[in-house]
């Protein structure tokens, strides 16, 4: 029986054939040029079983004139072919979807070889025909394989290895098969939206084999990754170390140096990211319950501006960030002169991210009201049927009390209420960010991480969603007080939510008269009542019916110790035992 051959080429072909009578595989290695043979059958029956389905271009040769052969384009061929690839790439990257395309030109751009691999080779082919389409623009340069054995074998050792395929089980299968083919001092950078846990259990299983790994927190979408994103990688400094040229020239750039930083060791990189998105959703929600307002009292008022002029207006003062300059520019979106935005089914959607740190900051005890509300927002959107079917039943307010509240809080006057939403906005931010960083900070302490929460400011302001000019204030904060408990104690932020918390309060209540929903605005609000009331009433009743019913005790205001009363039925209490 003849055996067919590649020819020296790295071949990565699968291909089951099958017949009413046998199931063959084969299989191509890229290690060596040879024909694995999971069933025996003869030269003629293989040969009119596959000829059907393969062919071979011009210059590729076997050992027998009438043997089955493979096609693989010419592209595949230069990408796979000869030993010049081989221990040549400064990086590779594993994972060619939106985010690891992007970010794989953008590494090129940068004047590096990286080597690209994805499980399915059309990705591959898309990425090598865009990069020869950009290369004018690349001062490094991209080159793709079709097995992770010559993927690998293409990178300068110690290798380094980019993943960005989907979090969970897939990253685990990813570095199940990748590890065989790495060393001890390796490298292996996870870029997706992981569980910090998922991280650190993978470093330490990877670390008996002597291979570094990290887990790095991408922001900013496709557009930051492919022009400079901003970057949260977390581990073992070394690891650090072996990426840092690349990371700080891929990143964004802005006035005081790359959006990339050493987060911390373990899974501190993927933490900041959670929080980091988290933090995200609350932004979003907190502008789209301010437009919401906007645009059911613009529909009644004499407002003759388009709503994309506020956001416009406003992005060139304290609220400057890109999710205020990515709303006027919604805003102005039109499909045959309609807003597209008015055609968007309202059910906003939401990934594991927000999710996480919901329930991290439950699990640490930090209140992250507004995080939360924002979640909580989705959810209720994603109940389309329902909403529908009680907005027939459940009443509002009419048009004559409308316009009395209206008229009751000067909102005729649309420029006025254009300032109040403003600052009301950036009081309301402040406390999302104020929840934010404190988990972080908790985080940190717990998993004595001392993460740098000023140098996390820093990096945010370029490249990723929630880049703000808000942040050099916060990153400002922290430089002065590298312990702050919470951003509500700087005296910088302190002055702003003296100014801005009556605004806060007018646009909750009005809104809430008007029937508009505000549940972040209203969490936000209620977060900075909270943290500013020295005695918190409903609380001390709180603990007086926990001790009621489960003899949890209680501690005093009056004395030390803890305490517990044994109430009677009438609601009076007997005396109080010390049990201190």
């Amino acid at each position: 029986m003849n055996t067919f051959v590649d020819d020296g080429r790295k071949l990565s072909a699968l291909y089951f054939i099958q017949t009413p009578v046998l199931s063959t595989r084969f299989y191509y290695s890229s290690a060596v040029s040879k024909f694995r043979k999971s069933l025996f059958v003869g030269h003629n029956v293989l040969k009119n079983v596959v000829n059907p389905f393969i062919s071979i271009p011009r210059g590729f040769s076997n050992t027998s004139t009438d043997s089955p052969r493979v096609s693989m384009t010419t592209q595949q061929q230069a990408a796979t072919s000869s030993d010049s690839s081989i221990n040549t790439a400064d990086i590779g990257l594993i994972g060619l979807a939106v985010m690891g395309q992007n970010l794989a030109l953008n590494i090129a751009e940068k004047g590096f070889r990286v080597s690209v691999y994805n499980r399915t080779s059309t990705k591959t082919d898309d990425t090598i025909n865009r990069f020869q389409l950009e290369q004018k623009n690349c001062l490094g340069k991209l080159q793709g394989f079709y097995s992770l054995e010559s993927f690998v074998r293409s990178l300068k050792r110690p290798r380094k290895v980019i993943i960005m395929v989907k979090a969970g089980s897939p990253v685990d299968a990813t570095i199940s098969t990748l590890e065989n083919y790495l060393e001890p001092g390796d490298l292996i950078v996870d870029g997706g939206n992981e569980w910090y846990e998922n991280t650190q259990r993978r470093a330490e299983a990877l670390s008996s084999k002597g291979i570094l790994y990290m887990g790095m927190g991408v922001s900013g979408g496709e557009d930051g990754a492919r022009h400079g994103p901003s970057l949260m990688p977390g581990g073992p400094v070394e690891a650090w170390n072996l990426v840092n040229d690349i990371l700080n020239k891929i990143a964004a750039q802005v006035d005081d140096g790359p959006c990339v930083t050493y987060i911390g060791p373990g899974g501190s990189g993927n933490y900041v990211k959670m929080v980091h998105n988290g933090i995200e959703y609350a932004d979003m929600q907190l502008i789209g319950e301010v437009y919401d307002i906007l645009r059911t009292l613009s529909q009644s008022s004499h407002f003759d501006g388009q709503l994309y002029e506020i956001f416009e207006r406003w992005n060139g003062g304290d609220l400057q960030s890109f999710l205020i300059e990515i709303t006027s520019q919604i805003l102005q979106f039109k499909e045959k002169d309609n807003l597209v935005v008015d055609r968007i089914l309202d059910q906003s959607g939401s990934k594991g991210t927000g999710m996480w740190t919901i329930q991290e900051a439950a699990k640490r005890g930090i209140p992250i009201s507004t995080i939360s509300a924002a979640l909580d927002a989705r959810y209720l959107s994603s109940l389309k049927d329902l909403r529908v079917s009680l907005s027939r039943q459940l009443h509002g307010i009419g048009t004559t009390e409308r316009n009395t509240i209206i008229s009751f809080y000067g909102w005729n006057d649309f420029e006025f209420l254009i300032s109040e939403l403003e600052k009301a906005l950036f009081a309301a931010k402040i406390c999302c960010y104020a929840q934010g960083m404190a988990l972080i900070q908790k985080a940190s302490l717990d998993e004595q991480w001392q993460l740098d929460c000023g140098e996390i400011a820093r990096i945010w302001k370029g490249g990723c969603i929630i880049r703000a000019r808000f942040l050099d204030r916060i990153k400002e904060a922290y430089k002065r007080q590298p312990n702050l408990l919470s951003l509500l104690e700087d005296e910088h932020f302190v002055r702003d939510l003296n100014n801005c918390q009556t605004a806060l309060r007018r646009v909750v209540s009005g809104a809430s008269l008007l029937g508009i929903p505000v549940p972040a605005l209203a969490s936000a609000l209620s977060y900075y009542d909270s943290c500013r009331k020295e005695i918190l009433s409903s609380s001390q009743l709180i603990q007086a019916q926990r001790d009621f019913f489960g003899a949890h005790t209680y501690k005093r205001l009056d004395k030390e110790g803890v305490f517990h009363s044994r109430w009677s039925e009438d609601g009076s209490s007997i005396p109080i035992s010390n049990s201190s």
